[in-house]
């Protein structure tokens, strides 16, 4: 199908196609879920790139390890033309420590890997905020948390990595 064909495509059969590409990149190992695919796709690349693990879908506070016994939380925020926000989604249990490093990840609006970075957790709590109302710290991906003490720039390994 060819963007012409999307254009004439009624709501319900662009709907339709959206499901069948998250079959297959089910299918193919890409997602794990059939929710939003920015999620997944960022953990499968932030696994791929650094040689993690990734946790079972239902463990708690982490995503992935590594063979030094350090966790990794996996969070990403696509960037569209209508959503610039950096906010990335809700980080529950933040006082609890568990994980090593925050992996953030950055998209452009067609998915490629705009920027990313580990953050050591020290940083994350620093750096975030409690928001009693969700019960978890929020954190924005700011071009500054880059600058930070400690802070790993994986962008090119994220580029490289990145399926096309």
């Amino acid at each position: 199908m060819n963007l012409a064909d999307l254009k004439k495509a009624n709501p319900i059969e662009l709907l339709s196609i959206y499901s069948k590409i998250l079959d297959e990149l089910r299918e193919r190992g890409v997602v794990r879920s059939t929710n939003n695919p920015v999620a997944d796709y960022a953990e499968y690349l932030v696994a791929e790139a650094l040689e993690l693990d990734l946790a079972t879908k239902s463990t708690t506070g982490f995503d992935a390890t590594d063979t030094k016994g350090n966790t990794y939380e996996i969070k990403a925020r696509r960037l569209t033309p209508q959503n610039k926000s950096r906010q990335l989604s809700a980080i529950r249990g933040l006082d609890k420590g568990h994980f090593s490093f925050l992996a953030g990840v950055l998209f452009a609006n067609d998915f490629k890997v705009q920027k990313a970075c580990l953050i050591p957790i020290s940083v994350v709590k620093r750096l975030g905020v409690y928001r009693k109302h969700v019960n978890a710290w929020i954190f924005y991906l700011r071009d500054t948390v880059w600058e930070e003490k400690g802070v790993i720039d994986i962008t090119d390994k994220l580029k490289t990595t990145q399926l096309g």
